[in-house]
């Protein structure tokens, strides 16, 4: 309907398929404004994904993974511990309501751990009262958060620019 053009190319089976849709911007769009971090700018990390919601972790992995980060998804908080030790992040975004072991336990633990104290851990929830976000910063979170995570803003944790402002 409102035209534009739809590409799909793949290499055959088990190489994966790139799929392009291109949409012609609409005469009401708001005007974007100008991010000064471009994407290509952002510094490339190790990011761990901990969400029990299967679909959001997944999808913050595809968006994490096409900014060119190394990613790894797991979907509890005992799972989170281990990968945390063995995958070495340099940031964690966490869940809060986790099975097994919230994520208010696991970023304690996380950085109880040997280099857990430099891991930037960020608190990714649906939970977003002042009681949460107190109770994250006492957990040892560095950020909070709240679901849907705005791109603008990810992108600017990623590159290491984080305000205040920014978890509100």
């Amino acid at each position: 309907m409102p035209g534009g053009t739809v590409e799909a190319h793949g290499e055959g089976p088990g190489t994966g398929n790139l799929f392009v849709v291109r949409l012609p911007l609409s005469d009401h769009a708001p005007a974007l404004a100008e991010d000064p971090e471009p994407v290509a700018a952002l510094i490339k990390r190790r990011v761990l994904v901990v969400d029990d919601n299967k679909d959001s972790a997944v999808s913050m992995t595809m968006v994490l993974d096409l900014l060119g980060h190394e990613t790894c998804t797991v979907y509890d908080g005992i799972a989170a511990l281990e990968a945390a030790r063995t995958f070495r992040p340099d940031l964690v975004l966490l869940d809060i309501g986790l099975p097994r072991l919230n994520g208010y336990d696991v970023a304690r633990r996380i950085r109880a751990q040997g280099d857990g104290e430099s891991m930037l851990l960020i608190a990714m929830t649906g939970w977003g009262q002042a009681e949460d976000k107190r109770r994250s910063a006492a957990a040892g979170f560095d950020l909070h958060l709240v679901k849907p995570v705005d791109l603008v803003v990810l992108e600017r944790v990623l590159a290491g620019h984080i305000d205040e402002g920014d978890g509100d």
